[in-house]
C-alpha cells in the first residue's frame, strides 16, 4: 500500500495516521495535529497591539494638541490636563465596554440587531427635543450625561452595521428583487439619516451610508441594484449640498482656501491645517512644539488632530499613521472572509462592516485634515478626543475580536 493511501486509510478507518490530519491555520497554512501540535492564540494579538498603539498615541497627541486651551479665556477654567483626564477617563470605559462586548456571542448580536436599532432610533429623536438633546456650535448632536456627553450618532454607525448583516442573511433568498431585498433596508437608512440632518451631522449620514453600501455590496446584492443605489445617493448627496447656502460654502472654500474670502471663514480651518502639515515638513518640529495647536487651529485635538501630528512627527509620523489604519482594515476584514469562509455569514458580514466603518471614516478625516475633501466633522478613529467616538471604535473591534476567537475555535474542531 502506498504512503498516501495509507494516511487517507488512517483518516478513516484508524491507523498511524489517524492524529495527523490537516487544520486549516488561516493566512498561516496547514499545520498537523499530532507530530506537531497546533498552538493557537485565542484571539489575533497583532490586531490588538496595533490599536492599543494607536490608542496610546492619540492619548499623548490629544494632550498636546489640547496643552494651551486654557490660556483661551473659552476654557479659561479648566486645567491644562482637563482633555487628556476626560479621553483617558473615556479610553477606561471604552475597555471595560470592550471586553463586555468580546463576551457576547456574535449569535447573540444577531438577536440583539433589531434592538439595538430601533434604540439608536429613539436616541437620535430624543437629542432633537429641546432640555434633552445638547447644541454645541449651532449642533445639536450630544445627549448631556451629567459628567460626560453621549453621542447618539455614534450608536447608530454600530446599529446599521449589525442590521444591514442581519437584514442580508435573513433576506439572501430575495436579494435578486430590488424592492423586496434592498427597499425596507434603504427605509430604515433614510429615516436615520433625516434625523442626522436635522442635528445637523451629514458626516455621520455619509459613514452610516457607506456602511450600509457597503454590507449589501459584500452580501451579494444584484450589481446593477448597486449601482442605481449609489446612483441614487450620490445624487441625494448632491442635493443637500447645492439645497444648502453653508455647505456650498464649504465646498467653495476647499476649492479655494487661500481666496480672502474664505480664509478667515469656512476655509480657516483648511488653511491652518495645511500650514501645520508645511511646517513639519519630513521629520516635524518635535513633540510638542506645534504652533498651530496654539489657538490657531481650531478642533485641533478633535477633527483635525492629524494636522497637529504632521505638525509634530511630519511627513513620516503621518505615512506610519496611514500604513497602521491600512493594515488594521486589511486585517479586519481578512477576519470577515474567513468568517464567511467558516459559513458564518452574519459574523463575516459584520466584521467586514467594521473594516469599511473605521478604513472609510480614517480616510475621509485624513483627506479632509490633508485638504483633499471638503471639510467634515469624522474624528479620527482610536485617536481624536471623544468619548462617544472612542467607545463605539472599541467595542467594535472587541466584536470583530471575537468573530476572529470564534473562527479559530471552529478551526480547532471546536464550537463556536
Amino acid at each position: 500500500m502506498t504512503a498516501l493511501a495509507q494516511r487517507v486509510r488512517g483518516w478513516f478507518g484508524g491507523g498511524p495516521a489517524a492524529d495527523v490530519l490537516p487544520v486549516r491555520l488561516g493566512p498561516q497554512g496547514y499545520s498537523r495535529s499530532g507530530n506537531h501540535p497546533v498552538r493557537l492564540s485565542d484571539f489575533d494579538h497583532a490586531l490588538v497591539w496595533v490599536v492599543v498603539a494607536l490608542l496610546a498615541w492619540g492619548l499623548v497627541m490629544v494632550y498636546s494638541a489640547s496643552i494651551a486651551l486654557p490660556d483661551n479665556p473659552k476654557f479659561g477654567r479648566y486645567a491644562h490636563t482637563h482633555f487628556l483626564m476626560r479621553h483617558l477617563l473615556s479610553l477606561v470605559v471604552a475597555f471595560v465596554a470592550a471586553l463586555i462586548a468580546f463576551q457576547i456571542p456574535m449569535a447573540k448580536w444577531e438577536k440583539l440587531a433589531p434592538w439595538l436599532l430601533l434604540v439608536a432610533l429613539v436616541l437620535l429623536v430624543a437629542v432633537l427635543i429641546p432640555g434633552i438633546g445638547k447644541g454645541v456650535n449651532g449642533a445639536r448632536r450630544w445627549i448631556a450625561l451629567g459628567i460626560t456627553n453621549f453621542q447618539p450618532s455614534e450608536l447608530a454607525k454600530l446599529a446599521v452595521l449589525l442590521y444591514a448583516a442581519d437584514y442580508m442573511v435573513r433576506k439572501m433568498d430575495v436579494k435578486e428583487h430590488f424592492f423586496r431585498a434592498v427597499a425596507p433596508m434603504g427605509a430604515a437608512v433614510a429615516l436615520i439619516g433625516l434625523l442626522l440632518l436635522a442635528e445637523p451631522d451629514m458626516g455621520a449620514f455619509l459613514v452610516i451610508a457607506v456602511i450600509a453600501m457597503g454590507i449589501l455590496f459584500l452580501g451579494g446584492v444584484n450589481a446593477r441594484m448597486f449601482f442605481l443605489i449609489a446612483a441614487i445617493l450620490l445624487v441625494a448627496f448632491v442635493l443637500m449640498i447645492a439645497l444648502s447656502e453653508w455647505r456650498r460654502e464649504r465646498i467653495f472654500a476647499y476649492l479655494d482656501p487661500w481666496d480672502e474670502r474664505h480664509t478667515l471663514g469656512k476655509g480657516y480651518q483648511l488653511s491652518h491645517s495645511l500650514i501645520a502639515f508645511g511646517r513639519g515638513q519630513i521629520f516635524g518640529v518635535g513633540l510638542g512644539g506645534s504652533v498651530e495647536k496654539l489657538h490657531w487651529l481650531p478642533e485641533a485635538h478633535t477633527d483635525f488632530l492629524l494636522a497637529v501630528i504632521g505638525e509634530e512627527f511630519g511627513l513620516l509620523g503621518v505615512l506610519t499613521i496611514i500604513t497602521l489604519f491600512f493594515w488594521l482594515t486589511r486585517r479586519v476584514m481578512h477576519i470577515g472572509r474567513q468568517a464567511i469562509a467558516l459559513d458564518r455569514v452574519f459574523a463575516g458580514l459584520v466584521a467586514q462592516g467594521v473594516g469599511v466603518w473605521i478604513g472609510f471614516q480614517a480616510f475621509i478625516n485624513m483627506g479632509v485634515n490633508l485638504g483633499a475633501l471638503p471639510t467634515k466633522g469624522l474624528t479620527l478613529p482610536f485617536m481624536s478626543y471623544g468619548g462617544s467616538a472612542i467607545l463605539m471604535n472599541m467595542v467594535a473591534v472587541a466584536i470583530v475580536l471575537r468573530i476572529d476567537y470564534e473562527n479559530r475555535q471552529l478551526m480547532h474542531g471546536g464550537r463556536s
